[in-house]
């Protein structure tokens, strides 16, 4: 359409524009390093998410014996005491969504660089889920503060983030980076190249 939009501000500008008479921000019709971030912020994330699911979520301390769960051996546990929905509850939130929103974002990512036979629109939505659930990822990590601050008793029972606790927020926020690093604009680019050289033949 001939413009660009500010990123800080929303302001509309003709496009070769190089600087926002608003406020003051370079403007970019196109951040060409954006998939170079996305993939960067991905790898550590899975990196970050490895450890995440080795070490112990929860260390729980009681008189005579100390435990430690991982995410899914918690999630196990829970089962076998008859917990059934909330071992559920702990595996899609820690398991299936963080694994699911690591392949979505390198499906999209891989998507605008090779080409994708699902439709821009089926893709475009999906990127806005990977960037609806972000804001629910941290789920788990607030169940250990809690379960941290509430379950202190002393000599006789207490329950402590383990390390993973650490490992899994580090993911989530990585992930997180890098589904915001990615430009959703960037889906619809081929399809209007791909119109643009329709017309000119």
């Amino acid at each position: 359409m001939g413009v660009v939009a500010c990123t800080r501000c929303t302001q509309v500008w003709p496009i070769g524009t190089q600087t926002c008479a608003r406020c003051g921000k370079g403007l970019m019709s196109r951040d060409v390093k954006s998939l170079q971030r996305v993939w960067a912020w991905w790898v550590v994330g899975v990196m970050c998410y490895i450890p995440a699911n080795t070490y112990p979520m929860l260390r729980t301390r009681t008189l005579f014996q100390v435990e430690e769960s991982t995410i899914v051996g918690g999630a196990v546990d829970l089962m076998h005491h008859g917990a059934i929905g909330i071992a559920l509850v702990v595996l899609v939130a820690s398991v299936v969504i963080p694994i699911g929103k690591f392949l979505a974002i390198a499906f999209l990512a891989i998507g605008v660089q090779r080409g994708s036979g699902v439709s821009d629109h089926h893709r475009q939505g999906l990127y806005e889920v990977v960037e609806y659930i972000g804001r629910w990822s941290m789920i788990d990590i607030f169940v250990v503060a809690i379960l941290s601050s509430l379950v202190q008793l002393n000599t006789l029972a207490s329950v402590n983030p383990g390390l993973a606790s650490l490992f899994f927020a580090l993911s989530v926020i990585f992930t997180m980076l890098s589904a915001q690093s990615f430009d959703s604009r960037m889906i619809w680019d081929r399809q209007v190249a791909a119109k643009g050289a329709s017309e000119h033949d």
